[in-house]
């Protein structure tokens, strides 16, 4: 494993400081500990494609938490409604657009089935539960079992391991579990240890749901009580394997099971249900252990081949390279050590409780980070614990959801989907900007595996996702600057900046090139048909084109004269009252409660971006300066949620102000629970994993420095923090 750890360590051509002792005794002392079931968060085991939230059982025996996965969607039938049978009859909306009139994929009220069927559809599904059947038999008597006949409960989720450790006790007799997840395969580990699978007082369940079309399903996904819509067949068992196959409409999918530990029998499903039940046989069991193999697909596995059992890996061969990928991660990547500040002596109390407190925030958040957002396409927000927007996925918020893999130097997790996304997603996002009449590619927004983008008036007017690809090539470039690196983003970058060139349109009249309308700006909350020329969005698409730039220089190719045109004439940042403005002739601003909430994506112009290049008009200290004044004071900053605080953070970083950075940064608006899930508040469902990413990216900055700035940037009272393997930020 070490030659492997290494392997790693050097990928971001950094120096390992913390030793992995230290590490590991850090990074233990914040394992989550529960004594009973939570009602909004599982403790989670996964791989970043795969994962399955766990009750205080272990397992999903009371609380129906979800398994997901990157590749389980399904579709609900298409509509009948003549003219509005098929995806090709949807036209979406026109919208005057500078001159012209410019389709956009907008619910068309002539339209309204196939309009709503795309919003809502592909939806990702939930694979399944298992959980523990008490009783001898799948009977009623199963439902008479309740939490709160457990005794003794107590559970750790050793993030060090991935292992869940669960024990409890049922009528006196011990249980303990152990539950993890295969990194290389949707397979759930289950070791159960117990006298009453002797006695046949202890079995499993597996339980299959249907699908929701609600827009959020959380805490828990699927409905139970259409069992009707949709089938499930023992296809095979044998004393010591199954595979049961689930089909919603046209989805099928499949669970394979395998087990250690004496012969059983899996019966069902019970009565007017998909409820399979897993039962030692007494009369052949001689071990009070049971080792379980459950692996979902998306294609059949020929589980009747005695080869295809034999061959699979044993039980502890995956738990041990479950264990080892786990001690890899916290080992190879970037490392942020508090404890120093927290156990000295001439440290505050109310300091030591702060640096707990983000220790805690950043230990967590980089494990629930890997088990939800280290994908091969994008994570949902709430990443693999429920659905929210239909469990798909929203390209604006790759930013926040994967950059961080990169800051922390965990680039093997960054390239799962980067650029493999883009690449993806190009041939529809080059569609797009064709029918609209622009060149290169328009990337969309809330989308999923198709590349198609759900319709919505937002959806179609948003923007700031386009220099994604910038941000992401360029810090990449950081640590890698090769001529694989440039050859893997070019095309992406190519397209990218045509569509940017081309939708920035001359304005002859003041003889700048303008952005919008109709546009939505970050913030999502102004008028499209007058928001103009935003300032977050004019930074990056100036950003943006200067990457592009550079990429064609870095390869000896020439550069587009239109691309250093348009970037070198882009409307200037619009300032009011001496702050930069959301956009520019914005009517009450900081006088008007409409335009002081949701995302204040000035700050972001000098906290995730850098100041301009060389070259490019200057940022005003004075101006940005008195924009965070006046965001702290009149901001509605508690209807604030997600990123919002980690990118003020980062702004005051640049400021000099590193202590208004760890005032955001533990902001009471922005919280987390017992498990390191970011709350979501009233507008979305908890988790919300934006805060968790965004927080580990403030965090990098805190750590690293960033160009011209380079080294630690902790407030006074935090000198003895120790980091390790950070590249400074743009």
């Amino acid at each position: 494993m070490w030659h492997l750890i290494l392997l790693l360590s050097c990928l971001g051509a950094v120096e390992a400081k913390i030793s992995p002792h230290q590490r590991q005794k850090v990074v233990q002392a914040y394992n989550p500990r529960r004594n009973t079931s939570s009602d909004s968060t599982p403790l989670q085991v996964g791989n970043g494609n795969f994962a399955f939230g766990a009750d205080i059982t272990g397992l999903q025996t009371f609380k129906p938490y979800a398994t997901l996965s990157t590749w389980g969607w399904h579709n609900f039938s298409l509509p009948t409604t003549p003219n509005q049978t098929s995806v090709d009859d949807f036209t979406g909306l026109q919208w005057w657009t500078h001159d012209r009139l410019v389709t956009y994929d907008q619910p068309n009220p002539a339209q309204n089935d196939i309009s709503q069927w795309l919003i809502q559809n592909p939806q990702r599904v939930k694979l399944g539960n298992i959980g523990f059947a008490f009783p001898r038999d799948g009977d009623e008597k199963d439902k008479n079992v309740t939490e709160a006949d457990l005794e003794k409960k107590t559970q750790t989720l050793d993030i060090w391991s991935g292992v869940l450790k669960s024990s409890f006790a049922y009528k006196g007799v011990p249980v303990s579990v152990n539950t993890a997840v295969d990194p290389d395969s949707d397979t759930v580990l289950v070791e159960v240890d117990s006298k009453l699978l002797q006695s046949g007082g202890l079995g499993l369940f597996f339980d299959f749901p249907y699908s929701d079309r609600n827009k959020f399903d959380a805490p828990f996904v699927g409905v139970w009580n259409a069992t009707d819509k949709h089938t499930t067949v023992l296809q095979h068992q044998t004393s010591h394997s199954a595979v049961i196959q689930h089909s919603l409409g046209q989805t099928t999918y499949y669970l394979t099971l395998q087990w250690e530990g004496g012969e059983a029998t899996i019966t069902g499903p019970a009565k007017g249900t998909h409820r399979y039940f897993l039962r030692m046989n007494n009369s052949k069991t001689t071990t009070r252990r049971l080792r379980l193999k459950a692996t979902f697909l998306p294609e059949p596995l020929d589980a009747t081949s005695t080869a295809t059992v034999t061959t699979t890996p044993s039980f502890t061969k995956l738990l041990a390279r479950t264990q080892n990928w786990w001690n890899t991660y916290w080992i190879a990547g970037a490392f942020v050590d508090l404890s120093r500040v927290i156990n000295s002596k001439s440290s505050p109390s109310s300091l030591q409780a702060n640096a707990t407190e983000l220790q805690s925030r950043i230990l967590l958040s980089l494990y629930l980070l890997a088990v939800n957002s280290a994908s091969s396409l994008p994570p949902q927000e709430s990443g693999l614990v429920n659905n929210g927007w239909y469990g798909k996925f929203h390209l604006e918020m790759v930013l926040w959801n994967t950059l961080h893999f990169a800051r922390w130097n965990h680039f093997p997790l960054f390239w799962r989907s980067l650029p493999t996304t883009y690449t993806l997603f190009l041939p529809s996002s080059l569609a797009r900007a064709r029918e609209q009449g622009y060149k290169g590619a328009r990337w969309g927004k809330m989308t999923d595996p198709t590349g198609r983008s759900a319709p919505g008036e937002i959806n179609s007017l948003l923007i700031w996702q386009q220099p994604h690809p910038m941000f992401f090539a360029e810090t990449e470039w950081r640590s890698f600057p090769n001529a694989t690196t440039l050859k893997k983003w070019e095309e992406v970058l190519e397209q990218t900046a045509e569509f940017m060139v081309y939708y920035a349109w001359f304005n002859q009249s003041t003889g700048y090139y303008d952005l919008g309308p109709p546009m939505y700006p970050v913030s999502e909350n102004t008028n499209p048909n007058a928001t103009i020329n935003p300032t977050f969005e004019l930074a990056y698409w100036r950003f943006g084109l200067d990457v592009a730039c550079k990429w064609k220089q870095r390869q000896n190719k020439t550069v587009p004269e239109e691309w250093t045109r348009v970037r070198d004439n882009l409307a200037p940042l619009p300032v009011v009252d001496g702050t930069y403005a959301v956009y520019e002739g914005i009517p009450g601003m900081w006088r008007d409660n409409k335009t002081t909430n949701d995302h204040p994506a000035m700050a972001g112009i000098y906290g995730l971006l850098p100041a301009p290049a060389s070259g490019q008009p200057p940022l005003d200290m004075d101006v940005l300066r008195r924009t965070a004044e006046y965001i702290k004071r009149y901001w509605a900053l508690e209807e604030s949620y997600g990123w919002d605080f980690s990118m003020l953070a980062m702004n005051a970083l640049r400021l000099g102000d590193e202590e208004q950075a760890i005032e955001y940064l533990l902001h009471p608006i922005f919280q987390f629970d017992d498990a390191g899930y970011p709350v979501g508040g009233s507008r979305v469902p908890t988790p919300y994993f934006p805060n968790s990413a965004s927080l580990l990216l403030a965090v990098a900055m805190m750590a690293g420095g960033w160009d011209g700035s380079e080294g630690k940037h902790f407030p006074k009272g935090w000198e003895e923090v120790e980091v390790d393997g950070f590249v400074p930020a743009m």
